[in-house]
């Protein structure tokens, strides 16, 4: 491909060299560059690309792209690269923002090939995801997915390492699916996948907000709840149509500037797509709800996933197929047969209590998720969970806090320890459970853990397993060990 076709859609300053290059390449990893590639210079959190310019020169790539106003001068000898005046060197005003619009040149505009979908939100991205696609793929429509949990096309799972991948590995993915025959995909667009342009360039078909509550928010991520809030209300400048949480507190926020037509979906009055006469569905092993949705559609709906969480996710995944003109049969047999994994999801094992695996990591989910579980009345709430080492210590206070004042019993273990021991981030849950009435256990082994909280259980009872949701390891100083929730849960049964 032509370095001119590349970098067609950018708003570029040569500075040295010719358009015309035969490019081999594109990266923004020095490592990986190629002769004949291009390498954009990136400016991140731990490393600085611009650093690599002689290294790469070194490798005779036929262009490297670099920012404005970010010292790339002091790389270069007597105003040129290296020397080189063959190499091109292209100045931009962000790399992050032209690393995706060339990657997106690169695959030849995959998103073009596709109906995109694409979800942000504090909660629910990842379940309504699953949902989407399940109902599309039953309907008939192959969809690919992009998430928390791993990326989907056709029979390839793989797992993800980023909610929303760079750039380069979206428009590679979509390529991919556009390859394999995928109508649509459904991705989850994190905040911080905005905010450094990850997404940039795609014109998604819809965009989905889903919630916003205060999170992510801190030196490595976002500098307040109005620069998360910010990065969200992105997507509503990038895509056709905002399906958008009518309810949440937020929407004005989130909804100025967007450029899109508006649906909204909820329980109030002010919406397109409305949820009403909810009911619990609870019987010992299995827990759901059962709601009827008017407005733009109307049918009866039952989940096997509890709350009112639950409801929005199915609502906001109503509103996305609806624009498939999918089978309404089809789409009510797809959201009762839902089930995603580490999320609320129940393992079936036993008929005289329910034990369900949950991601909930931090307080505000571990809160949402309990309050949820005691409108059903259960006998007991027993949560098993820890806290991750070498992260922020209040959370293990505050995730204390809530499991003593909300559930009847709390069994206290080891989640990723990283380099700390076990016993410390213990210690400092049960400081949180300390400040309420709530009755507890440790039991650092997580898998005795578990035994016990399934050796113990009373008819009744809702367990949950609650922290590490989908991941199927342990990190224990820099080692991953294989551990698995759902198999401990398994195993404890026996």
């Amino acid at each position: 491909m032509k370095l001119s076709k590349l970098v067609e859609k950018l708003s570029i300053r040569v500075l040295q060299g010719s358009l015309e290059h035969e490019i081999t390449g594109l990266t923004s990893d020095s490592r990986k560059v190629m002769q004949g590639g291009a390498f954009v210079c990136i400016v991140g959190a731990v490393s600085d690309g611009h650093r690599y310019i002689k290294d790469v020169a070194a490798k005779n790539v036929s262009a490297v792209i670099v920012q404005k106003q970010a010292g790339y001068e002091q790389y270069f000898e007597d105003g040129k690269l290296s020397g080189d005046s063959s190499i091109t060197v292209i100045e931009v005003d962000d790399t992050r923002f032209a690393y995706a619009l060339m990657s997106a040149a690169w695959f030849d505009y995959p998103a073009e090939k596709l109906f995109t979908i694409g979800i942000t939100g504090t909660k629910g991205k990842t379940t309504t995801t699953y949902m989407v696609k399940n109902v599309l793929e039953s309907c008939g429509h192959k969809t690919g997915l992009i998430g928390t949990i791993e990326t989907i096309i056709g029979d390839e799972h793989t797992p993800s390492h980023n909610t929303t991948p760079e750039s380069y590995e979206i428009q590679e993915k979509f390529a991919k699916m556009a390859e394999a025959g995928c109508e649509a995909v459904v991705m989850e667009v994190s905040s911080q996948g905005l905010m450094l342009h990850r997404t940039a360039g795609i014109q998604f078909n819809i965009g989905v907000f889903t919630n916003i509550e205060p999170d992510h928010i801190g030196p490595n991520e976002h500098s307040s709840f109005e620069d998360y809030l910010k990065c969200k209300a992105m997507l509503f400048k990038q895509c056709d149509v905002g399906i958008v949480n009518g309810d949440d507190e937020h929407i004005d926020q989130i909804l100025d500037g967007a450029s899109c037509t508006i649906e909204k979906y909820g329980f109030g009055e002010d919406v397109d797509i409305k949820a009403s006469d909810k009911e619990l569905l609870y019987e010992h092993g299995k827990i759901g709800t059962k709601y009827h949705v008017s407005g733009l559609e109307d049918l009866d709906v039952e989940l096997c996933m509890p709350g009112n969480f639950s409801i929005y996710n199915s609502l906001c995944a109503i509103a996305v197929t609806r624009h498939f003109n999918v089978d309404k049969d089809k789409l009510k047999k797809a959201l009762f047969e839902v089930k995603v994994r580490g999320r609320i999801e129940i393992i079936d094992v036993h008929k005289d209590f329910t034990i369900m695996v949950d991601y909930a990591h931090n307080a505000m989910a571990l809160e949402s998720l309990l309050k949820t579980l005691k409108e059903y009345n259960p006998k007991r709430i027993v949560t098993v969970f820890g806290c991750g080492g070498n992260r922020d210590r209040s959370r293990r206070f505050e995730m204390g806090e809530v499991s003593g004042r909300i559930a009847d019993f709390t069994i206290i273990t080891s989640d990723n320890p990283r380099n700390e021991k076990p016993e410390d981030i213990m210690a400092d849950i049960v400081t949180g459970i300390s400040k309420t009435s709530g009755k507890h256990i440790e039991i650092a082994d997580r898998a005795e853990a578990i035994k016990y909280a399934v050796d113990n259980a009373r008819p009744g009872d809702v367990i949950v397993v609650a922290g590490k949701g989908h991941e199927d390891y342990q990190e224990i100083n820099g080692v991953k060990h294989h551990m698995d929730d759902r198999e401990l849960v398994l195993d404890a049964v026996g």
